[in-house]
């Protein structure tokens, strides 16, 4: 009976007219719901008992999903609990862990909450600015033609933040990705200078690319060409003015015999670095490290999570190393496979923020 117990996802757990644990599986306690107590020996938890108690009284069952704490710091344990009356004053209590589920959850929340939060800002921005230039138009031109700017630049502010939400879902899955196809390294690192010399020109920041030339990843070339765009314009937002980003590429060396090795994008960059605590978060959706410089330059808090889904969507990674004061390299992973060993792109996952 135990080993079958001691077999289940769920938690387990009897209780006996005194709130004593007589019963509890491996999960149970895994999941903290009997404890060792020094002096005590195995003891319910107090929202178990709680539970129990209740159920007792009324003899009616009880069905709750809440967040226990961990033993070790981390999120909470999400479970879904039901607790039965049994004869004698018995007590079962059943828990299935949906912390998983809980995370979903509070992602979607926030993403909503984060949406809003960035739409709303724009938008009032604009509302404003509109009737400031009404009331401007007759009796002070020169002010007015500074309300038109300012009204511009928050309508493309809007308009980047709108197109990199419709990227984002799309590879979330909103739409089926591509066939995967044999990309050029050398156009995607061509097509990122073309697109990214304004911004780089109008700070005095060189572009430059190195590495060999030659190589070839499987995937979207738009995509790609996105993916290294979005870390080429962070790097030029983030950097003093007069200094250099880099693109380099390279070939990793194979794990295996069978493995054709990877493909490294990297993006270094003379910029001000990120701070330890913020390394594990910058792919978030809407995570900023500094909020009143990307207010600054106009980001939206999703170039990095669509880096990174691009690069996930491609069997690839992207990793970071900064240093503050000192500067940043983003490096973007990707399979380097033959064109007769080409496999269709995994499903798009979906990454928390993290979100």
């Amino acid at each position: 009976m135990t080993e079958i117990l001691d077999a289940l996802l769920v938690g387990v757990v009897v209780l006996d007219d005194a709130d004593r644990p007589v019963l509890a599986n491996a999960a149970a306690r895994e999941m903290g719901l009997v404890r060792q107590r020094q002096g005590v020996g195995e003891e319910a938890h107090t929202i178990v008992r709680t539970l129990a108690g209740q159920v007792r009284r009324s003899g009616v069952t009880r069905v709750v999903e809440l967040d226990l704490p961990r033993l070790t710091p981390g999120d909470p344990l999400g479970v879904n609990v039901r607790a039965v009356a049994l004869d004698g004053g018995r007590v079962a209590v059943e828990a299935a862990d949906v912390t998983e589920a809980h995370r979903v959850a509070r992602v979607r929340r926030d993403f909503v909450a984060n949406v809003s939060h960035e739409l709303k800002t724009p938008v009032g921005a604009l509302q404003l600015l509109a009737e400031a230039l009404l009331d401007a138009t007759d009796k002070d031109p020169a002010a007015a033609i500074r309300f038109a700017e300012r009204i511009k630049h928050e309508s493309a502010r809007l308009g980047r933040l709108v197109s990199e939400l419709l990227e984002l879902s799309r590879l979330q899955g909103a739409e089926p990705l591509p066939e995967p196809e044999p990309v050029e390294v050398d156009k995607i690192v061509a097509e990122v200078l073309d697109r990214t010399k304004t911004p780089g020109t109008a700070k005095s920041i060189d572009v430059v690319a190195r590495g060999p030339r030659g190589l070839t990843v499987y995937g979207s070339e738009n995509q790609l060409v996105t993916a290294v765009v979005n870390l080429v314009e962070n790097a030029i937002a983030y950097s003093p003015e007069s200094t250099t980003v880099t693109i380099a590429t390279s070939r990793s060396a194979a794990e295996t015999g069978t493995d054709a090795g990877h493909i490294e994008i990297a993006v270094t960059d003379q910029g001000i670095g990120i701070e330890p605590r913020d390394i594990d978060r910058i792919f978030e959706r809407f995570y900023r490290a500094d909020r009143a410089r990307s207010r600054a330059t106009g980001g939206t808090g999703l170039g990095l999570a669509i880096v990174k889904h691009i690069a996930t969507n491609h069997g690839g990674q992207v990793d970071v190393v900064s240093t503050v004061g000192v500067g940043s390299t983003f490096t973007l992973r990707l399979p380097a496979r033959p064109t007769e060993a080409a496999m269709a792109l995994p499903p798009s996952v979906e990454i928390g923020g993290t979100p």
